[in-house]
């Protein structure tokens, strides 16, 4: 440990950056020797140019990694978003290790006098009715940023390696472990793609997240719609066709196209055809973003989709708590191919994400990429879960007076047939006397059975790797006797002629004219009107009906009163508004100029 004298206070009170004369071949140590180093060392925050030495005269010359080289002045934060430009070394085999659940095991197990952040002090100070609902166990855990549990937005110990091992299973060049849901994921990757004035090109039934990211970015939108189904009420993906229309007319104005967002699978499981979407944006050299919250799995098995990177996407974002086995808020970001800087994403994260994450969702997304690190192909998990989907589809579709959305009911027209995840069980009940809704309260109170999504006409279930066959039969058991209460008298048809009649594509109003960006529309100062007077003024508010789950009016975009009379019809029907300060469309917030 001779270097240890060469590790003067001014090496390292000087920061993060690497200094003219540093030899900037080897900026980090391998991560096991490393954090044995500081355990003997934990209360010094090591610099990277620190770690130059340490590389060096630990570990000896032959031992060195070739790291990406560090440029002179670059500061820690851009050196680490550098070094995701190499893929995860190795065989591509996950060993099933987890770096950082086990760094924070033993961080939890020392026995320290703790002078820092968070106040509970490992659970000592802790609330007694948390202590009584979850056990000491998660506050022991909750540990700040320690020195051997590396550093989110600089990460080069315990969570690199995480990451890293995450991005050689799913498949990617790069993976970013985010604690603050899919939604920051979303935003930083629009951020990522499009400065200010670029176009977004997106499906209008998008995530909040992506009006949020056109508000941080600047970016403009230019609106695709989805393809839906009037039969079930439910909006579907959008088609290559559309996605490439949109790119050349964006391009015919003289204007540049920042990045494409897709949304597969959306919430009710279905997939857009990825694979012709990315063949479309590769020929014109446009960056496509997948909102990949839900299909997370799809990885692990061969009877699931293909995931989103298989398929040739650039960015994909995965809520990994969804159906896999992490901690809700937890998602990854995974980065394939050269068309996003690594560099780029990272440092927009930064903007997004807490600077105090909690490694209780960190740790967790370790752990369960070990867990699906288990079996290669089929995963005996999901096999488990896809055995129950099936079983539990065959079993409602007997009941005559439910419907269960499936492959065959899914097109996105002209042709194109997509695919559904099976593990998204949505049951149609216009066959019933009551709504998805007043269904929602009587399985959830009267059976305890607890529902994904309830809507107007249908109610849509989610099986995934922690569900078992007791949890099936009590689905379709309960579902099957809510039938047998509120059975129409009715003959029963395989549809639903109101909502039919209401969501034909005849009757959707067209988008309006955008007359102001949704950042400038959210900054703007505002004023609530009679719905009367709003026609031809500025929409500050996102109204969407449910169904079919298609913003009619977006943030910025002119009032038409085609769109208002939609809306009224909407409300009318009883149907649900969602975004509107105002439900019943009584009044509306407009822009102030």
């Amino acid at each position: 440990m001779a270097c240890l004298n060469a590790l003067t206070p001014a090496i390292f009170s000087r920061g993060g950056g690497i200094l003219e004369g540093d030899d900037p071949q080897c900026a980090y140590a391998q991560i096991n020797k490393y954090n044995a180093w500081l355990t003997i060392h934990r209360n010094k925050r090591v610099s990277i140019a620190a770690r130059r030495f340490l590389s060096t005269d630990i570990l000896g010359e032959s031992e060195k990694i070739d790291y990406p080289a560090a440029k002179i002045g670059e500061d820690a934060n851009s050196l680490q978003s550098r070094s995701y430009r190499e893929p995860a070394q190795g065989s591509g085999v996950d060993d099933g290790k987890t770096p950082l659940l086990d760094a924070v095991k033993e961080c939890a197990q020392q026995d320290a006098a703790s002078f820092h952040f968070p106040g509970h002090r490992r659970g000592l100070g802790a609330p007694s009715q948390m202590v009584e609902m979850v056990g000491t166990s998660a506050f022991v855990h909750d540990l700040p940023e320690l020195p051997e549990l590396d550093n989110l937005f600089s990460a080069e110990g315990v969570i690199d390696e995480a990451q890293r091992k995450a991005s050689t299973l799913f498949g990617a060049d790069a993976t970013f472990f985010l604690i603050n849901g899919s939604t920051c994921g979303i935003q930083a990757s629009v951020m990522a793609t499009c400065r200010p004035g670029d176009y977004l090109i997106l499906p209008r039934n998008c995530h909040l997240s992506a009006t949020s990211a056109m508000v941080l970015s600047g970016a403009l939108p230019k609106y695709v719609l989805p393809m839906y189904d009037s039969r079930w009420g439910i909006a579907h993906g959008v088609s290559p066709q559309e996605i490439e229309k949109a790119i050349e007319q964006v391009r015919k104005d003289g204007r540049r196209v920042g990045a494409v967002l897709v949304v597969s699978p959306t919430y009710f499981g279905v997939c857009s055809s990825i694979e012709r979407i990315s063949e479309v944006c590769r020929s014109h050299e446009v960056a496509l973003i997948v909102d990949e919250a839900h299909g997370a799995h799809f990885k692990f098995h061969p009877d699931l989709p293909l995931s989103a990177l298989e398929q040739g996407a650039d960015i994909a974002v995965q809520s990994t708590h969804k159906v896999l086995g992490s901690l809700t808020q937890s998602s990854m970001l995974h980065i394939r191919g050269p068309r996003v800087t690594h560099e780029a994403v990272a440092k927009c994260l930064q903007m997004v994400q807490s600077t105090s994450p909690s490694y209780l969702l960190l740790s967790s997304l370790d752990a369960a990429r070990a867990q699906m690190s288990e079996e290669a192909g089929a995963h005996p998990r999901l096999k488990k879960a896809l055995d129950h989907a099936v079983k539990a589809r065959e079993r409602l579709k007997a009941i005559p007076s439910l419907f269960v959305l499936d492959n065959e009911a899914v097109t996105l027209g002209s042709g194109i047939s997509c695919q559904l995840d099976p593990l998204r069980l949505t049951v149609g009940l216009w066959g019933l006397s009551i709504d998805g809704y007043e269904a929602d309260d009587i399985l959830r109170l009267e059976y305890g059975v607890i529902s994904e999504l309830p809507a107007s006409q249908t109610i849509t279930f989610v099986v995934s790797i922690g569900t078992c066959e007791r949890d099936i039969d009590r689905l379709v058991e309960s579902l099957a006797a809510v039938a047998a209460r509120f059975t129409h008298s009715d003959v029963i048809c395989d549809s639903d002629p109101q909502q039919e009649e209401l969501l034909s594509n005849s009757q959707l109003p067209l988008p309006s004219s955008l007359a102001l960006s949704p950042r400038d529309a959210f900054f703007c100062r505002t004023v609530t009107v009679d719905s009367a007077f709003s026609v031809g003024k500025i929409c500050a508010e996102l109204i969407c009906p449910y169904p079919p789950g298609i913003p009619v009016i977006t943030p910025g975009e002119v009032i038409t009163e085609d769109a208002l009379s939609y809306l009224k019809d909407v409300v009318r029907r009883r149907h649900s508004i969602s975004g509107a300060s105002d439900p019943s469309l009584a009044t509306i917030q407009i822009c102030q100029l």
